[in-house]
Parts: structure tokens; sequence; C-alpha cells
């Protein structure tokens, strides 16, 4: 079963709601979640979730290593069997698109990029900054280009150095996917696949409210024992990060720095949701914001 959707959109509560319901056990699909430092700001599950029901791949990483879609897909792919193994019920749930795209349609083999240009690439962006490599890399692949945020050094990045290592555009390699390893199963319509959109005000109200959550839970402390940022680090650009170590420094009013973080967290919700509704238009959407509506709804379909 997998389960998708915004951030705050209540995806982890369904999951567990489910799995005790349903024998099951859950998985992680949120890049965020992944991480060990940052129990928090992820909105990681708690002990009592974790004794209440299993959950894999929470807190598996550090911020201080990037970590792959393929490092991911090798990893749920494996906890999956195990649950399967066990007789009990795999739920995969989180806010990564990537992650769920990765599960069905698999990820491109792409080859091992020469280190050298990987090095010249990542100090180009960290030099020139994330709108001036776009433009590059808008003459060098505009096939990518076209599909990238002129801010997203990360993917930005990784386009040139492909382009630049294999000779070929990262869009070619991802032409040529291999199905994912749960593509057979749902052909076969042997998983339900589920995306939570709750209304728009809803969830910008929960959004708001959650993060209110985290810093009375510790996510300033969270921030200030993270290493010093690094471009080469996805995790340390998650949402609130910035904003935090910005107050933490002096360079904004704390007021200031959980508006910015708030905003930053709604536009994020806004800009996953229409990824899921582009990305996912066979999957089943779910409106509802009641937890137990949701269960009545879901339960026929998984039984």
């Amino acid at each position: 079963m997998l389960i998708a959707g915004p951030t705050a959109s209540g995806k982890s509560a369904l999951a567990l709601a489910l799995a005790a319901r349903a024998d099951g056990e859950i998985v992680n699909a949120d890049s965020m979640q992944l991480y060990r430092e940052l129990p928090v700001l992820s909105a990681a599950p708690t002990a009592a979730d974790r004794v209440r029901v299993p959950h894999h791949l929470y807190g598996v990483a550090s911020v201080r290593e990037p970590f792959s879609v393929a490092r991911w897909l090798d990893l749920a792919a494996g906890a999956i069997g195990e649950v399967r193994a066990r007789g009990r019920l795999p739920i995969v749930t989180g806010g990564t698109g990537l992650y769920f795209r990765a599960l069905l349609e698999g990820l491109s083999e792409v080859p091992a990029i020469d280190p050298g240009i990987r090095r010249e690439v990542r100090g180009l962006v960290a030099a020139e900054g994330a709108e001036a490599a776009h433009r590059l890399l808008a003459r060098e692949d505009p096939a990518m280009a076209a599909r990238l945020r002129p801010g997203d050094s990360q993917r930005i990045a990784r386009a040139l150095e492909v382009a630049r290592s294999t000779g070929r555009s990262l869009a070619e390699w991802q032409a040529a996917d291999a199905a994912g390893p749960l593509a057979q199963d749902i052909a076969a319509g042997a998983v339900a696949r589920l995306v939570l959109m709750p209304p728009r005000d809803w969830l910008r109200a929960r959004c708001d409210a959650r993060f209110d959550v985290m810093l009375e839970a510790g996510a300033l402390e969270e921030v200030a024992a993270l290493p010093p940022h690094d471009p080469d680090l996805p995790a340390l650009k998650a949402l609130g990060i910035p904003q935090l170590r910005a107050a933490l420094a002096g360079q904004l009013p704390l007021d200031e720095a959980v508006a910015a973080a708030k905003a930053a967290t709604r536009q994020y919700a806004k800009r996953q949701a229409t990824w899921f509704r582009n990305q996912c238009a066979d999957w089943a959407m779910i409106e509802e914001q009641q937890l137990e509506r949701i269960v009545d709804l879901v339960f026929p379909e998984i039984i």
C-alpha cells in the first residue's frame, strides 16, 4: 500500500491507523525523515508510534552524507520484501514524489560520474550560484534545464555532471528507466495507491500549527546542533533549517525567522500537491481531513 501527499496532510497518522488495523508495517518514503539528526523538523515517528507499529527507514542516515534515490530504492525494496515475508502488509508513506516514482518506474542506469567532473561542477555551482549554473545547463542540456527550477542547485549540478561525464542528457538516461520493484504488483492491481489532498486552507493552517509544535519540541536546539552549512548536503536545506540558522546567527529576529519558515513550508506543500496531482492522476485522491473518515474509506480496499 502506498500513501503519498503534501507535508502536514496526515499521511503518518493514516499509515499508523491502517497498520494497526491491518497488521501492517510502515516504510518511510520521506527524504528528510531518513536523517537521524532531524527527528523534530522532519516530524519523525515518536517512540510510542514505533512501539505500536514497526517502522522502517527512519533515522537510517546522517545529514553529513548525501543520500541518493537509488540508495533509498534499494533499502525500500528490501524492507518491503521483508515485511511481506513475515506475512504482513507493507505501507509505504511519505511526501517525496521521486521515491514513489522510483518504486513504480525504476531508475535509469546512469554510468558512474567522473570524480574530476563532479568536483568541477559542484565547485562551479557553489561559486557562481544556482541561477548561473542553470543558464549554463540551458546551453549544454536544454531538455533538463527546461525541467528544473533555476534555484534547484542540487539537481542542476546533477544534470550538468551527467551531461559532461556521459555526453548524454540526463533526460535521455531517465527515458530508459527499467520497471520499478512494484511495477508488476501495480499492473496486477495488488497495491492500493492513495494521495491525501485535504482542503488548501486546512493544510496551510496545519503547516503553521505543526511548525509551532516543532519549536516547542526543540527545533531550534536541533538546528543549533547541526554541522556547518555545506552546499553538497541537501539535508541542510530542509524546511526550517535556513531560517532558524539565520535566527541563531542573529541575522533575523526569531519571530521573523519563524514566519519565513512557515511561509516556506506552505509553499513547499503547495508544490508537492501540484506534483502529486499531475504525476499521480491514476491514484485514489483522498480529500477528507478527518482520520476516522479516511480509515473507513480506505480499509475496504486492503482486506
